[in-house]
């Protein structure tokens, strides 16, 4: 299964609000040409279905992707942003000096966000959701719609990664981040990627052997 994890465009408040699971936060006018963009971008890709946290700003991102396939946008909530209990809501520069902030930097994974749950409780509901879309959509190509947070898990996960380093992966409102999860290895084929998409499509369908013997491309000649 090719997986093209979409993070949902720019709100009035991404960046400075952690919003977390709650929703009334639609796309903003740049949010909306950043959606507009990153759908044409994928207008080419060989899409079967199209899959969104149930959150507005990642449904009417999937919906502007969806609209180039004629395809339904399904939410799925164990694809939700990871739930930060009564964290959500404040400003990003307000928690960093909130009680247990040291303790989320020091020790991320089993963190309890007071109120909501811990990343390794979000990983684990992230990955499971995905594994069930790879059995479903196998040799198939999917798109999904989430949050930052939640893609960096699953990014981690897929690679086998510990999720504590999990934050150290930057992911760009309205980025594309796209995966190979076949019954092997998964393969990360780019990250955060807000670039063209024409070569890409052609180097997923070319077979790992055939992408491993291309030569490196030459950078200048030594002498």
């Amino acid at each position: 299964m090719i997986l093209f994890l979409v993070r949902h465009a720019l709100t009035p408040v991404t960046g400075k609000v952690l919003i977390g699971r709650l929703d009334g936060y639609p796309l903003s006018d740049e949010g909306r040409e950043q959606a507009a963009a990153t759908g044409r971008r994928l207008a080419g890709a060989p899409l079967k279905a199209v899959y969104s946290s149930p959150m507005e700003r990642c449904v009417e991102t999937a919906a502007t992707v969806a609209s180039h396939h004629k395809l339904k946008v399904t939410t799925v909530d164990d694809l939700a942003e990871i739930d930060y209990g009564s964290w959500q809501g404040r400003t990003l520069k307000s928690l960093y000096g909130a009680k247990g902030w040291k303790e989320l930097r020091a020790r991320p994974a089993d963190f309890r966000f007071p109120g909501g749950e811990t990343i390794r409780e979000a990983h684990t509901r992230g990955m499971v959701a995905v594994e069930a879309l790879r059995v479903k959509h196998k040799d198939k190509a999917i798109v999904v719609c989430s949050h930052c947070d939640m893609i960096k898990l699953i990014v981690a996960g897929c690679l086998g990664l510990g999720i504590e380093l999990y934050d150290r992966i930057n992911i760009a409102p309205a980025s594309i981040t796209t995966l190979h999860l076949s019954d092997g290895a998964p393969r990360l084929i780019n990250v955060s990627d807000t670039g063209g998409y024409d070569e890409l499509f052609e180097s997923l369908k070319r077979k790992p052997a055939e992408t491993a013997a291309r030569p490196a491309p030459q950078r200048g000649k030594t002498k």
